[in-house]
């Protein structure tokens, strides 16, 4: 590819990086490159300039690119930034604004589509097109990597020696937060290239405000008021932290130095129960509950450790997921029951019926989910889905991790082998519309489960001789 430093119209620079994170998203030769980190050092820009440094190269018409945002609103900051620039480099560079019509066109021919897509669906809309460059801003507000995965098969160009680029920027917030951190962030170090099982490589490109001068010299109040932020947010957008608990259902209210614990043999005296949210194309997942009657347990160190009446352990799990975040194994409910059957022979112990998803009980053609379970031997109760018990389970969920950190009443606590409920639930967001409610499209199947253990009240589920 060719590598610009600079982005000039004849003789005159009109924009060039900043030495460090901009220079190296320009330059780098990786296909897939993510370029991420704390706010303020020029991610958007940079996004625009990677396609521009191509224009005017004589690709001419082949030259083409589509930048991707959820929603059109969310697109004023890139066009007001685009027309600052492309302009002055490109004399001739025309914007169009028309409705169903969003686009630069270039004197050349060249042409940078501004486009929405919501739902891996909307790929319908792209399928068959080729664009050597696509770019996704802000790539954390999708809530999952299907329609990013998709997309990656209309990025191509026949045309000789053409560059292709697959490009994205973000912070580490947002309901995508999972996803984002699981590609790009946890398998390497950022800036060493990853390699997929089919040879394909992407990387992470770090950015941090205190390369951008410019904006720390002209607006240092804009520093001033991410120091300001709290908790989460302010680790995100200051820092570049993807060790966070991003967006804030639980963020204020989790620790996991106190509500992780490693396993200990359950007193005979508790009571074991499971939980259950069914999903198929989604994952299911089935959560394991030792709920304490008080009394004192011995820790793996030799320790002992007091309990209250109430307390909930989370002891184990059963998560059906292919190891992509969000995607379902699709197993029938006899393979799922099956499974939670060969668990809970090996505990030893009773494992009384506890709540799941309704929906299980739901009828079609006589014939329901929690009747193919029950046949292998796996007896539920439905979970309580009463109107407003969705808001009411997450603040009685929030109520008990906030009684662990004070040790004011029952808390909740999760072995250190339960790495799902780990990985998702403490980083769930908020719904940006029903700031009382989880954001729907996270990953947050989970939390459902937990939820409706948590909505469970006294022995109601546990009063009878069930299927275990």
């Amino acid at each position: 590819m060719i590598a610009t430093a600079k982005i000039q119209a004849k003789s005159k620079v009109i924009w060039t990086p900043h030495p460090g994170s901009q220079e190296l998203f320009l330059s780098c030769p990786i296909y897939e490159t993510l370029y991420e980190g704390t706010r303020g050092p020029g991610k958007t820009d940079a996004l625009l300039m990677d396609f521009a440094q191509f224009v005017g190269r004589g690709y001419q018409t082949e030259w083409k690119g589509i930048l991707f945002r959820r929603e059109y609103k969310e697109f004023d900051d890139i066009v007001e930034k685009s027309r600052k620039w492309f302009p002055r480099i490109f004399p001739g560079a025309k914007f169009i604004a028309s409705k169903g019509d969003y686009k630069w066109i270039f004197p050349d021919g060249e042409k940078l589509f501004f486009r929405t897509a919501k739902k891996v669906s909307d790929y319908d809309s792209y399928h068959g097109h080729g664009y050597p460059w696509i770019g996704w801003e802000e790539l954390t507000s999708w809530p999952s990597d299907d329609l990013y995965i998709a997309m990656l098969s209309i990025c191509r160009s026949a045309h000789p020696g053409m560059p292709r680029h697959y490009r994205a920027t973000c912070n580490p917030w947002g309901v995508g937060h999972h996803w984002v951190k699981a590609r790009f962030i946890s398998p390497m170090p950022r800036g060493v290239v990853i390699e997929d099982e089919q040879g394909r490589e992407r990387v992470a490109i770090h950015g941090e405000i205190w390369e951008n001068s410019h904006l720390l010299e002209n607006d240092p109040e804009y520093l001033k008021n991410l120091k300001a932020q709290t908790g989460a947010k302010r680790q995100a957008w200051l820092l570049g932290d993807w060790d966070i608990v991003a967006g804030g259902m639980f963020g204020d209210v989790w620790d996991p130095k106190r509500h992780i614990v490693q396993p200990f043999d359950v007193p005979r005296t508790w009571r074991i129960d499971r939980s259950f949210d069914w999903g198929s194309a989604r994952p299911y997942s089935v959560g394991w509950w030792a709920e304490s009657d008080g009394c004192d347990i011995e820790l793996p160190d030799g320790s002992t450790k007091s309990t209250q009446r109430g307390d909930l352990y989370r002891i184990a799990e059963l998560y059906g997921w292919t190891g992509k975040p969000n995607e379902g194994t699709r197993e029938l409910a006899v393979e799922v029951a099956r499974k939670i059957k060969a668990y809970e022979a090996n505990l030893s112990r009773r494992v009384w019926p506890g709540p799941a998803d309704s929906m299980i009980f739901d009828t079609d053609n006589g014939k329901c989910i929690a009747d193919d379970m029950a046949n292998v031997g796996v007896g539920w109760k439905r979970a309580d889905k009463r109107p407003g018990s969705r808001i009411n389970g997450w603040e009685i969920l929030r109520e008990k991790m906030k009684n662990t950190l004070s040790g004011e009443g029952p808390g909740l606590y999760v072995f250190d082998t339960c790495r799902q409920f780990i990985r998702t639930v403490p980083v769930l967001p908020r719904d940006e519309n029903k700031p009382d409610d989880l954001d729907t499209e996270a990953e947050d199947h989970v939390a459902d489960e937990v939820r409706y253990r948590v909505l469970a009240k006294g022995n109601y589920y546990f009063s009878h001789t069930d299927l275990t």
